[in-house]
């Protein structure tokens, strides 16, 4: 990731969302904090962690490809591989982008489709020991942790759960060297008929630091923006979703640049003056369960409103 910016939908669909954004969900139909397990997330990112650098086309990497898809199939889930071939400064590289189902409670099999995403490749750096705890590995435990949380208590709508490959750069930072699967997965979309049917996109990258402090994202679709930061203010954490801003280039953009609402839940303000990222020093002991609690929380206590925002 890294800074940029995309864009958004119609101004008058902003304001309608805006208002059933911040239209009052019922106490009983919220969440209950305990549905997310911080730890397990934590567990989760532990277990990555320890396959060490897990940059493209490593062995490393199957191997988490392999620990993910294991984990869905012990919820019950059915994950399937989007693999492509990309080209990158360095020449042909495999990919695989993992996805995975949690079917709606009921319902039609057409309704809109909320994706939760997050990357799980690592930085390439030749001679460092790279293991990428906050970037890489907590945004993929936080999909697994999600996942039997949004099994036990359903959705209206079916939510996919997306792991991207390739989203950092191979060698340095451009619009054709970085984002490899989410790219890919947009174009598949488009050909297959899916983009249309996709109502938000949320992604997850760097969201285990344990000083956490998640700022709005500028490129990011207004209504999901105020829908998951006044839900962050429900619960108590405003602290770590302040109203601040900044511009960050990530997996959201190729979605949001097709015409689909997203948004980036990303703490880019990793260490003193940021120097824990993309560095040696983003390790497992920098990351939290508290933190990883706190953004769960947050979504799924969003996920009911997103769902009210996007009910035909």
């Amino acid at each position: 990731m890294d800074f940029g910016r995309g864009r958004g939908r119609a101004r008058w669909f902003h304001t309608l969302i805006l208002i059933l954004a911040l239209m009052p969900v019922p106490v009983s139909s919220q969440p209950q904090a305990t549905a997310f397990d911080g730890k397990q997330a934590l567990a989760h990112a532990a277990a990555m962690v320890a396959l060490g650098p897990r940059p493209i086309n490593s062995e490393a990497l199957e191997n988490n490809r392999v620990y993910i898809e294991a984990e869905l199939k012990a919820l019950g889930l059915t994950p399937w591989r989007d693999e492509f071939t990309a080209e990158t400064p360095l020449g042909p590289a495999a990919m695989a982008n993992i996805l995975a189902e949690v079917p709606a409670l009921g319902g039609s099999p057409d309704r809109p489709i909320i994706l939760l995403a997050g990357h799980y490749d690592t930085k390439r750096f030749d001679g460092v020991e790279f293991v990428g705890a906050n970037d890489g590995a907590s945004s993929a435990a936080m999909l697994l942790a999600l996942a039997p949380a949004l099994l036990s208590d359903p959705l209206g709508l079916p939510v996919w759960l997306v792991f991207f490959d390739g989203e950092e750069a191979v060698v340095a930072w451009t619009t054709d060297d970085s984002t490899y699967g989410s790219r890919h997965l947009v174009e598949r979309f488009t050909h297959d008929g899916t983009l249309d049917r996709i109502g938000a996109m949320i992604l997850f990258d760097m969201v285990g630091d344990k000083d956490l402090d998640i700022s709005r994202e500028i490129a990011s679709t207004g209504w999901l923006n105020d829908i998951v930061w006044s839900s962050a203010r429900e619960l108590g954490h405003g602290a770590n979703f302040p109203n601040t801003y900044h511009q960050i280039l990530d997996d959201h953009l190729p979605f949001l640049e097709a015409g689909v609402d997203a948004i980036d839940l990303i703490d880019f303000n990793y260490g003193p003056g940021n120097r824990y990222w993309h560095s040696p020093f983003d390790t497992l002991d920098k990351l939290s369960a508290n933190s990883l609690q706190i953004v769960g929380d947050v979504m799924l206590a969003a996920l009911p409103r997103i769902e009210a925002a996007l009910r035909p």
